[in-house]
């Protein structure tokens, strides 16, 4: 379960922790500060959950306005579409949408998991992007010089502890 914290813009009020769109309506309509007044502005901050989660909340610049559909990001998104939407929002510019029902169908992402650029040159050699190359000549291939071509389009990031290779498309 992810747990966000509401901390009040008021320094004469105290926050709280929530769970959900509806714990956070009902302890927000009974927050009132030192002098009785209700609380209306808070600063949401990610507190506990799992780390893909926490980059998600990073990545959709996490506030008072955007919290509902951050949990229902959180629910409704697999790990692959969380990735996808972290790197779309947070390396290939596109601006989140929080009335976009499937926001990944609206992005063009080239994505693989690969530690290193000079893998994902010897996976596309693998794959034949470069055609067929004899045995005899495979083992003069460059390997790095081709990833050295592939970051010119093609980016790595570091998402929840993994490495990822991307192209925006």
């Amino acid at each position: 379960m992810t747990t966000l914290y509401a901390q009040p813009y008021d320094i004469s009020a105290t926050g709280f922790y929530f769970e959900s769109t509806v714990e956070y309506s009902e302890k927000a309509a009974r927050n009132k500060n030192d002098f009785g007044g209700i609380v209306e502005e808070y600063e949401i901050q990610f507190i506990d959950g799992e780390e893909l989660d926490c980059d998600l909340a990073q990545a959709i610049c996490l506030s008072q306005a955007n919290y509902p559909k951050f949990f229902e990001l959180c629910e409704n998104l697999d790990g692959h579409d969380k990735i996808l939407f972290i790197i779309a929002l947070g390396e290939c510019g596109y601006d989140f949408d929080p009335d976009v029902t499937d926001p990944c169908s609206e992005y063009e992402i080239d994505l693989y998991e690969m530690g290193s650029m000079r893998e994902l040159a010897e996976y596309f050699v693998d794959e034949g992007l470069m055609g067929e190359i004899p045995a005899t000549l495979a083992r003069y291939f460059d390997y790095d010089a081709f990833a050295r071509d592939l970051s010119i389009e093609y980016s790595e990031v570091r998402i929840a502890g993994n490495n990822y290779i991307y192209a925006c498309g």
